[in-house]
């Protein structure tokens, strides 16, 4: 080819792309999408991120277009909804719009497209309403579950003192209460905190959920055709996964051949009933494919984001030690050393029941939420998003909204505590997302955060090895979770400085 055909050949293709550019530009200019930063086709607004990730990133966009904006991944528009008032609107006032379920590429696999959190229509109504209604059954919210959580609290406090007051990573020790409660109600066994088999499944389900809030799950979720194919830390995930199903059908297969109709005995024997009364009926949604992704749904809400927030809550209380010496004096003054905390306590104890909200407000540990679709062409605050376009419940937005919450940025229980030091219920505190979808076991997870940390701060001061003040707070990755940093401490027994 001479150098004259070259220039041609160079001059068209140029010509092209700016023809397509000029007109996918005309395109978004013509839908009434909510605004937001100028796409490139294809790869839509990922070029425009910077250096301090996406959440960041999707921050300042809110700075700029307000609390709606459409952003695209790749080539496709999503549309964010910020601020506890807009979220609010959509997902509670305009609820039955905002309520499907959308495109989560990385869980569409993990559940082969099945159970609870990925599903739509009828087979989620069935199953969220037989969820709720079985954890209900099995304690949820009621005084047997806090007996229960009690005794684990006990056993998690034993386990740590087997440290006697030395050096130790105590992310897997706060993971194996919380996991022993949900193990306990979805195939009633519990396990022993030095259990091989168990903290083996406990790393597994971190580092999987490690890898999917890396940029490697965060590529997954945007290209999933290509990433299918392409090697990758991404791939180790799907392998975790397939063990842990495996073991939940082993689970299953055991409750089967001993299950009693009369006198179910966990989620799963409840689930095996329901399945049998139903076998006859063609739009059931109650069968296996369905068991084992709706039970790794409880798994991961109750053992991963749980562990998590313990571990976050730990390590605010090692940057803020004066907070942990209020929480001291109010379990001294109220319980003392002669009886356990229970979660009924926490009327009695607003500073701490505060402390834990806040807790829970600060780690924001699902700054993106769920990813949801509406039902139908929607109209929400003048604009229109077309039925089946992805929306993302922007959580942080709301927990760091600087209109419900004082110096949104920082560690502060005073959130949540009124003028005479009494608990303040704040609405804009939604960890476990808002509206329709949000979580089910949601008290359940209260109770816990608040029993679990007040049994460790009654019997251990919180030591760390380093100065508060230099004590970093950054997550280790910033995904589809906000995974605390690694750190060690020192559980002091308390009658140490008694």
């Amino acid at each position: 080819m001479d150098f004259g055909a070259a220039a041609s050949l160079v001059l068209a293709v140029c010509i092209s792309c700016l023809l397509f550019i000029n007109a996918w530009r005309k395109r978004l200019q013509r839908a009434n999408l909510p605004p937001g930063p100028t796409p490139l086709p294809l790869v839509g607004n990922l070029f425009q991120v910077d250096s301090k990730g996406l959440v960041k990133y999707l921050q300042s966009v809110q700075d700029t277009y307000g609390p709606v904006f459409t952003f695209y991944m790749g080539p496709h528009p999503v549309v964010f909804i910020c601020g506890y008032k807009a979220l609010k609107e959509a997902f509670i006032d305009q609820g039955d719009d905002f309520v499907f379920r959308g495109a989560m590429p990385a869980f569409d696999r993990i559940f082969h497209n099945s159970g609870m959190t990925v599903a739509n229509n009828e087979r989620w109504k069935q199953l969220s309403q037989f969820s709720f209604k079985t954890l209900k059954n099995l304690g949820m919210g009621k005084t047997v579950i806090e007996d229960k959580i009690s005794e684990e609290a006990q056993c998690m406090v034993d386990f740590f003192r087997k440290t006697e007051g030395r050096l130790c990573e105590p992310s897997l020790g706060l993971a194996a209460a919380p996991a022993n409660i949900i193990f306990g109600i979805v195939f009633g066994e519990r396990f022993d905190y030095e259990d091989e088999k168990f903290l083996t499944l406990l790393k597994d389900i971190a580092d999987g959920f490690d890898i999917m809030s890396s940029i490697w799950g965060q590529l997954y979720d945007i290209f999933p055709g290509a990433m299918y194919y392409l090697p990758g830390p991404h791939n180790k995930v799907f392998k975790i996964f397939l063990k842990l199903e495996a073991l939940l059908l082993d689970q299953v297969k055991s409750h089967q051949e001993t299950l009693n109709s009369t006198c179910p005995r966990d989620f799963i024997d409840y689930f095996l009933i329901r399945m049998n009364q139903e076998k006859q009926k063609e739009s059931s949604e109650f069968h296996i494919q369905n068991l084992i992704p709706t039970i790794m749904d409880i798994i991961f809400g109750g053992v991963e984001t749980m562990s998590n927030t313990l571990i976050h809550g730990v390590l605010l209380l090692l940057k803020h030690p004066e907070i942990q010496d209020k929480i001291h004096e109010e379990i001294d003054r109220e319980t003392g050393q002669h009886r356990s905390p229970t979660y009924q306590d926490r009327k009695k104890m607003p500073f701490t029941n505060a402390v834990v909200h806040e807790i829970q407000r600060f780690c924001d540990l699902v700054p993106m939420g769920m990813t949801h679709a509406v039902a139908r062409n929607t109209m929400f605050r003048g604009y229109t998003i077309p039925k089946g376009t992805d929306v993302i419940p922007f959580l942080t937005t709301a927990l760091k909204d600087p209109t419900h919450f004082k110096d949104p940025e920082n560690f502060n229980p005073e959130n949540f505590l009124d003028n005479y030091g009494g608990f303040m219920k704040n609405n804009a505190l939604v960890p476990f997302s808002i509206g329709k979808r949000s979580c089910p076991g949601e008290s359940l997870a209260r109770a816990k955060i608040f029993m679990f940390l007040t049994a460790l701060l009654q019997n251990f001061s919180l030591k760390s090895p380093i100065n508060p003040e230099d004590i970093d707070l950054t997550p280790r990755e910033c995904g589809l979770e906000n995974l605390p940093p690694l750190y060690k401490l020192y559980f002091v027994p308390r009658e140490e400085n008694h």
